[in-house]
């Protein structure tokens, strides 16, 4: 009977965390630019001089406003989606265009956040099921930021990556309580935490940093610490590594990508993490059935 309102609920709360993530991202990037900048380090003019009025005001009288001209947003210019819609992804005041990024958040974590309901591995019928499950969505908002940063700038966040490890650390927490087994629970987890992020340290050393940027083991330790589950971080670097190689093989056969390219892996780590932790006990079962 609640089902529709509760998804409608969860789109609607998707929508906005989705633009405030999106906000996130191009404050976080003006941050680092001034940062760098102020580190001798070399950055685009062009890029700087967009960004850097985002830096003029304090991070709590923040407003949001337009890229190209300045304008400050009022309450009509921020209904997330809508908006964009009514004003056909336009600026209101210079009529630049926007672009589809912040309606591509928007929808990305609305459409996790009700993935996240209809998908979920258990039920939620105990204020501590849905503590986990709170947990869960407000680390995918630190997820979503961290997977737009790291496909657009190769970057991902320290700020972001310690909040959603920090999530993590809540989540193993409450699970611990709910299965009411607290050796299972953390060596599920040391397990989760060795694959997604063990396996990166080690490839990180041996290369010196070469094959794999620190980053990518920080964010395995998040979301080894979200799954808690060795067996579901196994499937969750599989499935990681078979869409990476289904996104980029096709760009190296046409040339646009060559063995030297830089490619951010977080995106599919996060993804594949996601569908470990909703299809993974189905695939496992499917799997163990199999081989009796």
């Amino acid at each position: 009977m609640f089902e529709p309102l509760i998804l409608a609920t969860l789109a609607v709360l998707g929508l906005l965390f989705g633009s405030f993530a999106g906000a996130s991202v191009w404050r976080l990037r003006a941050r680092q630019l001034v940062a760098d900048k102020a580190a001798g380090e070399q950055v685009s003019g062009k890029e700087f001089k967009r960004l850097k009025p985002l830096t003029h005001t304090p991070v709590m009288k923040d407003r949001s406003r337009c890229l190209s001209c300045g304008y400050t947003l009022r309450w009509y210019d921020l209904i997330p989606l809508v908006s964009w819609l009514s004003l056909k992804g336009r600026c209101r005041s210079c009529h630049k265009k926007i672009g589809s990024f912040e309606p591509l958040m928007e929808l990305g974590v609305a459409a996790f956040f009700v993935a996240s309901y209809l998908f979920w591995p258990t039920l939620l019928n105990n204020p501590l099921e849905i503590m986990l499950f709170v947990t869960w969505l407000l680390a995918g908002i630190g997820l979503a930021v961290l997977f737009a940063y790291d496909a657009r700038w190769y970057l991902l966040p320290n700020s972001v990556s310690y909040t959603v490890i920090a999530l993590g650390v809540v989540s193993v927490i409450v699970r611990g309580f709910i299965r009411e087994d607290w050796v299972t629970t953390l060596g599920n987890t040391l397990g989760a935490v060795a694959v997604l992020s063990g396996i990166y340290l080690v490839l990180y050393l041996i290369s010196k940093g070469r094959w794999i940027g620190f980053g990518d083991i920080k964010l395995g330790l998040a979301l080894g610490l979200l799954l808690a589950d060795w067996q579901l971080a196994l499937l969750a670097l599989f499935t990681a590594n078979l869409i990476g190689c289904l996104v980029v093989i096709p760009f190296m056969i046409t040339k646009r990508l060559s063995r030297t390219s830089q490619v951010p892996f977080g995106p599919f780590l996060i993804l594949g993490m996601m569908l470990a932790q909703f299809f993974g006990s189905a695939i496992l079962e499917w799997y163990t059935v199999g081989l009796i």
